[in-house]
């Protein structure tokens, strides 16, 4: 999808190019920003790692850069993997015995690492130790190796995951928030002079307004609108490119795409505006419930078009006009009435 944050092949390779490489160049999140600079500041005055780092929050804000950006304001070195990599406890020890002194261990979607391996991570986490089992049965031994000081930076997308001791050992916790449409902007202002992109700042504001508050997103719609501009105009992404590229890409003015609009579509025109279970909802529009509910759900409920209720699915007044529909008054109303209704013949959430 044109619009999901997840990241893609293509998206990995460019923004290997566009990352900010220090926190000056780091853009929005002013408050993560500023407590991070005081954090790092601290660590390398004293001459020593700082505490380990939690990064929550949707994907394509920035936790990989910013590990990234933490490594580089270190003056260390950096190893990077993912939780659902490390699936046993003897995969992470070897990762750990390997840091140099003050590296940064940087682990995406930390809250999926395997049970054995997060309780490895604890002692070494506190007191830079892992015990490594050797042999089976009666005659296991534990050999316990000790561990370079070393900062663990963790990005989760699911913080609620993360189990309370694991959560517990992080000295700092910071929470991405989506980006507004004027910091997105200046992203792509800066994204566009590292690729060699003419953009109008009307083409800026454009694309911005249309990528979900994402960064990741928005560099995405920057490629496409270019690939269109070089293809059918003069290689200038105007305001007038950038709609008739997103428009060719089915990306509307909020940034909805053809999935989002099948899944308003389906509540509006199939359901009466819900309330409807989520396994309903997915088969009317041919997708997966996971995908329905973590690709579309998050921004179709934060841009106030969708509804969560105990009783399943609503489309809001907002979702019937975005379609050009007129909301029926006396049909919400009564779907209203029924949310806070005990669902007690366990029907599909």
């Amino acid at each position: 999808m044109l619009v999901s944050p997840d990241a893609t092949d293509a998206d990995l390779a460019a923004e290997t190019s566009v990352r900010p490489k220090r926190l000056d160049e780091f853009i929005a999140q002013h408050r993560v920003r500023e407590q991070l600079q005081v954090l790092l500041q601290g660590a390398v005055r004293r001459g020593s790692p700082p505490d380990h780092i939690l990064l929550s929050g949707p994907p394509g804000l920035g936790k990989t850069t910013l590990a990234m950006i933490v490594a580089a304001e270190l003056g260390t070195g950096l190893r990077m993997t993912s939780g659902p990599a490390i699936e046993r406890s003897g995969d992470l020890a070897a990762i750990l015995t390997g840091l140099g002194p003050g590296d940064v261990l940087f682990i995406d979607e930390i809250h999926r690492i395997a049970k054995p391996a997060e309780e490895l991570l604890y002692s070494a986490m506190e007191d830079f130790r892992v015990d490594v089992i050797v042999g089976k049965g009666p005659g296991a031994t534990a050999i316990p190796l000790d561990v370079e000081p070393f900062t663990l930076v963790g990005a989760t997308t699911r913080a609620g995951l993360l189990t309370g001791p694991m959560r517990d050992r992080f000295g700092f916790v910071a929470h991405l928030d989506f980006y507004e449409p004027d910091a997105l902007r200046h992203i792509l202002h800066r994204s566009a002079r590292i690729l060699g992109v003419d953009v109008s700042d009307d083409g800026a504001v454009e694309i911005a307004g249309r990528s979900r508050g994402t960064p990741r997103i928005a560099n995405r719609l920057l490629r496409r609108v270019r690939d269109y501009a070089e293809v059918r105009g003069d290689g200038m992404v105007t305001l007038d490119a950038a709609r008739a590229a997103l428009k060719v890409y089915d990306v509307d003015d909020l940034g909805l795409d053809r999935l989002d609009r099948a899944v308003l579509r389906a509540l509006v025109t199939s359901f009466g505006g819900g309330p409807v279970g989520l396994s309903t909802l997915a088969v009317a529009v041919g997708e997966q419930p996971d995908t329905v509910e973590e690709v579309c759900e998050p921004f179709l409920v934060r841009a106030g078009l969708l509804a969560r209720t105990p009783r399943g699915r609503m489309a809001t007044p907002a979702a019937w006009r975005h379609l050009g529909l007129q909301p029926p008054d006396s049909a919400f109303g009564a779907a209203q009435t029924r949310i806070d209704v005990p669902d007690i013949f366990g029907t599909d959430p």
